[in-house]
């Protein structure tokens, strides 16, 4: 495969250079990777996908295993249409229940059950372990420092702080 990045026309934006199309395909491969595997694993442990049992995780750090919908939406960085769906089934499931919230009639709690906490709490080794196979396992203790910089850096630039700001779960 010729890797040669096509020229820009005059006015188009810089293309990648060579050694930027590497670095960015295989932080592509890696991450499709990554998901894959993780996804696998929580559902074969736990019968759910890893951004289930990211929501899971959120909620029982939570004071009160408790959050606004919201609050949770923003932080697994999805609509709250997809949160929404994600806690029907979380609630299916027995693991998780929703609590209007009293001081404002549309907004509502998730909660994490007792039932949901001893899932997360079975759940947890194995996912660790995956992680820890899949990563930290791989890497130097300087090489997890400079990741954990470069993704602080790269997720800090894509949230915009300012109010009306276009992303998916502000919406």
């Amino acid at each position: 495969m010729n890797t040669a990045p096509i020229p820009p026309s005059a006015g188009e934006s810089r293309w990648l250079t060579t050694e930027e199309q590497r670095v960015w395909r295989s932080y592509i491969e890696a991450a499709t990777l990554l998901e894959d595997h993780l996804d696998r694993q929580l559902q074969r442990d736990a019968g759910m996908p890893h951004v289930y049992y990211g929501l899971l995780v959120k909620l029982a750090e939570s004071p009160r295993r408790r959050l606004r919908m919201t609050e949770l939406a923003r932080y697994a960085k999805i609509t709250r249409s997809r949160l929404s769906h994600a806690v029907a089934r979380l609630e299916k499931n027995g693991w998780v229940r929703r609590e209007d919230c009293p001081s404002d009639k549309r907004g509502q709690f998730a909660i994490l059950t007792d039932e949901g906490y001893e899932v997360l709490r079975r759940t947890a080794p194995g996912h660790v372990d995956a992680v820890r196979q899949a990563v930290f396992d791989r890497l130097t203790p300087e090489q997890q420092k400079s990741l954990g910089e470069i993704m602080r850096i790269v997720a800090e630039g894509l949230q915009p702080c300012e109010a009306g700001a276009d992303l998916p779960w502000l919406r």
